[in-house]
């Protein structure tokens, strides 16, 4: 196993994986013959949704690469490599990349002290993605379920992760062309779209009352305020514990 492109896209449970794995160097990452950007271009020339690609830094781009491991003959190692992020829908998503200044945060740069302590350790589970209500996607490597190489999303008025069923590839044009209306349908209120351009990238809402109380069903009738992303994560995984050490 010898980088996260076997882990993360083959879909194949493995049975034992090694706490560190042996890094590649930039060159054996980056596939000229075959690169998944021309993939990504293709879905996003006909998607429904509103995409905007965020340029990248070469030099960030290539750190970010390395940092991941996975080869740009991926989709997810294209968008990293060719685009600081994407946004989604005014903003209401955002998929990382290499970073840019309105989305400042490397995928791998992101996950470090979350989903793994050190770069070239094996992580459980790997943030992609997140959204304008605090909710968070991430591809399962053992860590949030049995489902391997699929995209799991943390639902903000659950406090649980949740399987999409979906891989990378399936996940990024359901972002280009889904129903993100349907799938949003208790978590967006009236005017959600100027609220989320309002936001950066680094940015997240926090409601009060809480979306995961009974009082906290109706969006509408709650308050926000704008916080920090990495504020709001740790107030998920401090309340999904919380919730895990309550239930019987």
């Amino acid at each position: 196993m010898r980088n996260l492109l076997f882990c993360l896209l083959a879909f194949t449970p493995a049975t034992v994986f090694p706490q560190l794995y042996k890094m590649q160097p930039l060159e054996e990452l980056i596939n000229i013959s075959d690169p998944g950007w021309d993939y990504v271009k293709q879905w996003i020339s006909t998607a429904t949704n509103r995409v905007e690609i965020l340029p990248c830094d070469t030099l960030k781009a290539k750190d970010a690469l390395y940092k991941t491991q996975i080869t740009t003959r991926s989709p997810m190692g294209a968008v990293i490599y060719n685009t600081g992020g994407l946004l989604i829908d005014h903003g209401w998503i955002r998929v990382l990349g290499s970073g840019n200044a309105r989305l400042n945060r490397s995928l791998p740069d992101w996950n470090k002290g979350k989903t793994f302590s050190q770069f070239g350790e094996l992580p459980s589970f790997l943030l992609v993605a997140d959204d304008a209500v605090g909710g968070f996607f991430a591809i399962n490597n053992g860590g949030l379920g049995k489902e391997m190489g699929m995209i799991y999303y943390f639902a903000p008025d659950r406090l649980q992760w949740e399987n999409l069923d979906m891989t990378y590839a399936e996940f990024l044009t359901f972002c280009f062309s889904g129903n993100l209306n349907k799938f949003y349908k208790n978590l967006r209120w009236k005017g959600w779209q100027e609220a989320a351009a309002q936001l950066n990238g680094n940015e997240t809402y926090n409601f009060y009352p809480f979306l995961w109380t009974k009082e906290g069903k109706d969006i509408n009738a709650a308050s926000r305020n704008a916080i920090s992303v990495e504020e709001q994560y740790i107030v998920n995984m401090s309340m999904r514990a919380q919730q895990l050490q309550h239930t019987p």
